[in-house]
């Protein structure tokens, strides 16, 4: 198991380090989201990073409480939940950034049916191995059965690979639309230069992919017996490293290099040409995608 037996002694203190971590990043993000809101500049992934800070809030008080109450099950697998579930907000926001990015510099290309389809598949199939994950670890605390557990470890397996898939999407997406031919210049989005946004992307979608993929291979690599001295990579310091410091640096990054200047798009883009002639006629920015991808979400539930 990755992190080991938890120990009162050392992992209470250190999650308690990263509640309060998340308690500030959510805090941050909410205050960025309502002050945009009052000055009319609508960004939804503020918000959506809250939500994440929030879930990981309850992540880290459900731990500290099973570690406290190592007996009590439904703890454990309320815990169990929220570690799989809130990380899938930032690989969300991370895919939504690369479609914008695709859209700006082949804008044509980026904003076919076709593509937006593909786009809206990822969120439906994200929404439905989600509640494969969620019901397999459920099981697996409720059930002796060996074939039913092998069932379940199969399919928390699939999940854990797909996840990591999409949390490494927006990587190829943009250095495929960056390294293939175009014929004009970016379309204009947000503020600032278009190259930081681009690292910015990269760096937080390849913390978020590193934690994901850390995860997945240990998951494949056969469970090692509690008798036997735990291998390197379930250490506790592994546990805190790929599961909750990348995602605190994903989150302060993006909060000091505000993602919500940077990426936000037009209130009503949609086609080809929209980021700039909406920009151009002064219409407040919104969140496309993010509706979308919402909407596409939960029809997939």
């Amino acid at each position: 198991m990755l992190g080991g037996i938890p120990s009162k002694k050392v992992d209470i203190p250190v999650t308690a380090v990263f509640l309060a971590l998340y308690i500030v990043g959510g805090a941050i993000h909410l205050a960025i989201f309502l002050l945009n809101k009052k000055r009319g500049h609508k960004f939804l992934f503020s918000l959506f990073i809250f939500i994440f800070c929030l879930a990981r809030i309850v992540t880290t008080s459900l731990r500290i409480a099973t570690i406290s109450k190592p007996t009590n099950i439904d703890l454990a697998i309320a815990a169990s939940v929220f570690v799989a579930a809130g990380i899938l907000i930032l690989f969300i926001i991370n895919l939504i950034w690369s479609q914008r990015v695709l859209r700006s510099l082949h804008p044509r290309f980026g904003w076919h049916t076709a593509i937006s389809t593909l786009f809206r598949v990822a969120y439906v199939l994200i929404a439905l191995t989600l509640a494969i994950v969620i019901t397999a670890t459920v099981q697996m605390f409720f059930t002796l059965r060996p074939r039913t557990r092998t069932i379940d470890r199969d399919l928390q397996l699939y999940a854990g690979t797909f996840f990591t898939i999409i949390s490494f999407l927006p990587i190829p997406i943009v250095l495929i639309a960056l390294a293939a031919p175009r014929k004009s210049k970016p379309e204009k989005f947000g503020k600032g230069r278009f190259r930081t946004k681009i690292w910015i992307l990269l760096i937080g979608t390849t913390l978020c992919c590193l934690g994901a993929a850390f995860r997945c291979g240990t998951s494949w690599i056969k469970p090692v017996p509690l008798v036997r001295p735990m291998p390197d990579y379930y250490s506790k310091a592994c546990f805190y490293i790929f599961v909750f410091t990348v995602e605190i640096l994903v989150v302060y990054l993006y909060a000091i290099m505000r993602v919500d200047l940077r990426f936000h798009i037009p209130d009503g883009a949609k086609g080809p040409g929209s980021y700039e002639a909406s920009l151009r006629v002064g219409s407040t920015s919104g969140d496309v995608e993010a509706k979308q991808a919402q909407e596409t979400a939960a029809e997939g539930k």
